[in-house]
């Protein structure tokens, strides 16, 4: 193999390659896209309650229209933040559960019992926290709100307390916040969808046929499912269940083995880079075309369609998407809320309660009661100090927890209560996570 030496390569090049992969590495450090969501948040909270405050709403209400010809959809900034790139975050998440399904904590049974279970629990308690301390209607809507856990969030504070926390922990608490989303993703569809339009249906059936018809004629690029997935989240819009779904729906739908092919893509790899390297010169340049293509579609069928779309989208969900949904709708102004009247202060700490306390506790009063039972066990190296972490670390709601909020909630006063609250119970429900896992860090240490 022959390597150009450094000295030929301009210096400009040099640095800039090695900033390239800094920065590489600095993206996928998980307790960075907790930060960086943080510090979203909080410039929401700022800017929201600062002399510029009305410029906060009015960027947001900006009307944003496509169209072509007569025909144009005109929505507000918030609409396509909300609606259609978080579809982007929701075909990750889809893509998550469908790997687990396939090869993690959820492909066998015994294995899932207890993370099912741990979830179920950490579901159930805070919503009975809640709709304890807000029963009339007008605040009931709200009761799954503190259901909901933010994984980036909670491995990224998971993250911050380094690899003296057994992996066994790690698995555990994204099994249990995977099968929190599909509970939180169930309960969207099924309690906070509007009045159904069943002919949208028929257009979304219209969209899930593209896409299996696509892969069943072996069509591996993955912009070309962007038109069927278009069809698709216009027809759950439609019908009017919540758009965003569609990318559930996509993330299920992606295969986890890459496309059949009459050779592994390894193979083609091995030979047409032993044919590049015995006829790469000037004057056969013209017939590099060929396998320069066959290199491209055999890079791109190395990893299943699941593991290469989720690696691609994941900084641009966590870097871009869920920090700008983030400034969006943390912007609770503070001097809003009517704090007099008993409904906006019981909805804003229900939720909090229910995250800090709800959540840790019914997921350890799950996991053991399943272990007590027989039906489950504790991961490998895991102690119950483990399982308190974990329980202390779901209740960090955030992102998903402040979506479901955005449709119980229309009344603003009562939005605005309801955002409060999860910004409360999700940062106290860190704090609480750090200083115990800390502790608990600190303890296998000295074993």
């Amino acid at each position: 193999m022959h390597r150009v030496p450094d000295r030929h390569i301009p210096r400009a090049q040099i640095l800039a390659e090695r900033a390239f992969a800094t920065v590489e590495r600095f993206l996928h450090i998980e307790a960075v896209s907790g930060i960086v969501l943080v510090a979203a948040a909080v410039v929401a909270l700022v800017w929201a309650n600062s002399p510029v405050a009305a410029s906060y709403d009015a960027l947001w209400h900006t009307p944003l229209s496509i169209g072509i010809g007569s025909h144009v959809f005109s929505q507000s900034l918030h609409f396509w933040i909300n609606d259609a790139l978080m579809t982007v975050f929701f075909l990750v998440v889809g893509m998550e559960i469908r790997r687990e399904m396939h090869e993690g904590a959820l492909s066998d049974l015994r294995q899932a019992a207890l993370p099912v279970a741990a979830a179920i629990g950490g579901v159930a308690a805070p919503a009975l926290i809640y709709v304890a301390l807000n029963g009339t209607p007008d605040r009931l809507r709200g009761w799954a709100v503190p259901t909901a856990t933010d994984i980036a969030f909670a491995v990224g504070v998971l993250a911050l307390l380094g690899r003296s926390i057994p992996g066994g922990v790690r698995v555990f608490l994204l099994a249990l916040a995977i099968i929190d989303d599909i509970v939180a993703i169930l309960i969207i569809a099924l309690f906070y969808s509007g009045g159904l339009d069943y002919s949208g249906f028929a257009v979304a059936a219209l969209g899930v046929a593209l896409v299996l018809g696509l892969q069943r004629i072996g069509i591996g690029a993955a912009f070309a499912y962007v038109f069927p997935g278009a069809i698709l989240w216009a027809g759950l819009l439609k019908a009017g269940v919540h758009p965003t779904l569609a990318g559930v729906v996509l993330g299920l739908l992606t295969p986890v083995r890459s496309t059949p092919a009459r050779e592994r893509p390894e193979d083609i790899v091995s030979r047409v880079a032993q044919s590049l390297s015995q006829n790469h010169t000037a004057e056969h340049a013209e017939q590099l075309e060929r396998p320069a293509r066959q290199l491209r579609l055999a890079q791109r069928e190395l990893l299943p369609p699941v593991v290469r779309v989720q690696t691609a989208l994941h900084p641009w969900v966590a870097y871009l998407i869920m920090p700008l949904f983030a400034l969006a709708n943390a912007g609770v102004s503070l001097g809003g809320v009517d704090f007099s009247s008993a409904a906006p202060l019981y909805a804003m700490g229900g939720i909090a309660l229910a995250l800090v306390a709800g959540k840790p506790l019914g997921v350890i009063a799950a996991s053991a009661l399943m272990v007590r039972l027989g039906w489950g066990k504790l991961p490998p190296d895991t102690s119950w100090g483990g399982i308190v972490l974990v329980g202390l670390l779901a209740g960090i709601g955030f992102t998903m927890a402040i979506f479901i909020a955005l449709l119980a909630f229309r009344d603003e006063q009562m939005l605005a209560a309801a955002k409060l609250g999860v910004l409360l119970g999700s940062l106290v429900a860190a704090v609480l996570g750090l200083s115990w896992g800390a502790l608990y860090a600190r303890r296998l240490r000295a074993r």
